[in-house]
């Protein structure tokens, strides 16, 4: 559809009509900015005010979508144009309409996460609970974004996003715990045994000398069986 034959073609019986924009607004619920930026080309009307804009301008949807009084003999092969036309420009605007809500969704859910882990202290559950949380919420944004995508190929980008995002959060909590000597978020166990408290993570363990001490210390040592680390402290 040509949005900018369609638009001067609004103007034009609109003037017919002797209606000024705002007054044409009024009668069909918008605002007199919306009737010039449909005069102007610049968007085009909702579907569902096609109907009452044809009945103000006193013209047939037909004439409305092609811009043009449309001629008897030609109105079949118009309609047909118009129809299709009508049918991919409804399917581009959902198609935007979901990009965009895509796009909420993954800097939402990056936004959850970040938060989640600047705000709650290390040992709170609740930090790589929402941060999970939040990585979930973006894999349904990059779910929605790759949905014209093949199955495989929706299902690798998805799997790829989830896996890159466990293990940037998990870099963060490293990072954090070299630096700052914050205990791990991210712990599959957390032992205390002799004024030590033992964490084992995926990747590698984190010993805690004397926790809320003067004189505590940290160590991240390599993965390894914690049970036997933890037997060790009562040899």
């Amino acid at each position: 559809m040509d949005s900018y034959k369609i638009g001067k073609f609004i103007a034009e019986k609109r003037k017919e009509k002797k209606l000024t924009q705002a007054s044409l607004a009024e009668k069909l619920g918008v605002t007199a900015k919306t009737i010039s930026r449909w005069e102007n080309g610049n968007y085009m009307p909702d579907i569902s005010l096609l109907k009452p804009l044809s009945d103000e301008l006193g013209i047939s949807i037909n004439d409305l979508l092609s811009g043009e009084n449309v001629e008897k003999e030609d109105y079949q092969e118009k309609l047909e144009e118009n129809i299709i036309n009508t049918i991919d420009y409804s399917s581009e605007k959902l198609n935007n309409s979901n990009k965009l809500i895509a796009i909420i969704l993954i800097a939402f859910g990056i936004l959850i996460s970040v938060t989640a882990m600047c705000i709650f202290p290390s040992e709170s559950s609740f930090g790589s609970i929402y941060s999970v949380f939040g990585t979930i919420i973006a894999l349904i944004g990059v779910a929605k974004i790759t949905r014209k995508l093949k199955y495989p190929k929706r299902l690798v980008c998805s799997f790829g996003f989830f896996i890159a995002s466990i293990l940037l959060l998990m870099v963060i909590d490293y990072i954090g715990v070299i630096n700052i000597h914050q205990a791990p978020r991210f712990a599959v166990y957390k032992i205390t045994a002799n004024d030590v408290i033992y964490y084992d993570t995926l990747f590698y363990d984190v010993v805690r000398y004397n926790p809320g001490k003067g004189n505590e210390k940290f160590e991240v040592i390599p993965n390894q069986d914690y049970t036997e680390y933890i037997d060790s402290l009562y040899e």
